[in-house]
């Protein structure tokens, strides 16, 4: 019983801490919002290359099925990278 008031105390700063609009909340949601994004981008790259590739297997052999997803590994690769450097700009806050 004599943690209670210690417990209540602990529970009205978290309260208040989570009630308000900090910097640092902004920054996480900002951090949260492009790696979504990224995420998205990457998979629908994804799923685009493989389309593409079964496609081009179907259609050219598997020679051309080869290089359409090399050439789409490529941009799906770049695409992640510049999300990533878009996620650590939002996470520095930039």
């Amino acid at each position: 019983m004599r943690g209670w008031p210690s417990i209540v105390l602990l529970m009205a700063l978290v309260a208040g801490a989570a009630w308000g609009e900090t910097p640092a909340k902004t920054r996480v949601k900002r951090t949260a919002k492009e790696a979504a994004k990224t995420g998205g981008r990457t998979a629908r790259d994804g799923a685009l290359t493989l389309g593409r590739t079964t496609r081009d297997f179907f259609k050219g052999g598997a020679a051309a099925a080869k290089r359409t997803w090399k050439a789409n590994a490529a941009r799906t690769k770049e695409t992640a990278r510049s999300g990533g450097h878009a996620t650590r700009r939002a996470a520095k806050g930039e």
